[in-house]
């Protein structure tokens, strides 16, 4: 943890992706309240998934943002810190820059590309990650059972994804039907194949839907191939195959991704 005097130092990684996302505005309420269980209340998430936010933004932020405040004549509460201060300063003119800035651009390119498609592009990339596959879908279903949450995500083509994540993150990602997100993956954990021969749709372990597609590219190796595919709804994918399973360019093959390995991210 770096020393409180210099907490800017990491202010990058706190702010990278979203400066308006659901931590960032509980940091805000915790200001305004003075309570950890009354932020949480008004930003309707859980005590438990408001404390899992401040961490967060603690980690990498690298300092302390937020103090408890133990008793009292109140029975306690929670302070912000002068570093929570300075980072809620740098959010709201971050937020402001990228309006301004995203309004300059699609101003600027409605002759080479129409706003209706720059907007979702700019944001997209605003997203910075090791995995290569970063789908754009929608929520289609929430199930609930227990602390996790069972997202059904509809992509392109009318393809379905399936992530399984807790009850606290999609209270923080404020996860709701046909809120537009992105599903990540790592390629490692696609697994590419040959179609059935069976008509019966081909699933996980987990019950997730396979994805049908056709190869583009196949890089070669011992232990396995690195498989490029086109799915049928023109969304690109990455993944693996068994070595020796004759899979070639342009053949129709499926990908199979269990649940648990599907990462939901909101775009910036």
């Amino acid at each position: 943890m770096k020393n409180a005097s210099s907490p800017a130092l990491a202010f990058d990684s706190a702010l990278s992706h979203e400066p308006t996302d659901k931590r960032i505005e509980i940091l805000r309420l915790i200001a305004g309240t003075g309570s950890i269980s009354q932020a949480a209340r008004q930003a309707r998430v859980s005590y438990k998934a408001a404390w899992q936010a401040i961490d967060t933004l603690t980690n990498l932020a690298g300092v302390v943002l937020v103090e408890r405040a133990v008793g009292g004549a109140g029975g306690g509460g929670a302070k912000i810190t002068q570093a929570g201060r300075q980072l809620l300063a740098v959010s709201e003119r971050l937020t402001t820059s990228r309006k301004q800035v995203l309004a300059e651009a699609q101003a600027q390119n409605r002759d080479a590309l129409a706003p209706s498609l720059a907007a979702p592009a700019l944001s997209h990339i605003g997203v910075r990650t090791s995995m290569r596959n970063q789908l754009p879908c929608l929520v289609e279903q929430i199930e609930a059972t227990g602390q996790m949450v069972r997202v059904t995500l509809g992509l392109a083509g009318n393809a379905r994804l399936v992530s399984r994540i807790t009850k606290a993150s999609a209270e923080l990602l404020g996860l709701k039907k046909n809120l537009a997100v992105l599903a990540l993956c790592k390629a490692t954990a696609v697994r590419v194949e040959a179609p059935a021969e069976s008509e019966a749709p081909l699933t996980t372990a987990s019950g997730s839907p396979a994805l049908a597609g056709r190869v583009t590219r196949i890089s070669r190796g011992a232990a396995g191939d690195e498989v490029s595919l086109q799915l049928d709804g023109a969304l690109q994918l990455v993944g693996f195959a068994a070595a020796g399973n004759g899979l070639k360019n342009k053949a129709r093959v499926i990908a199979l991704i269990d649940e648990s390995a599907v990462v939901i991210a909101l775009a910036a």
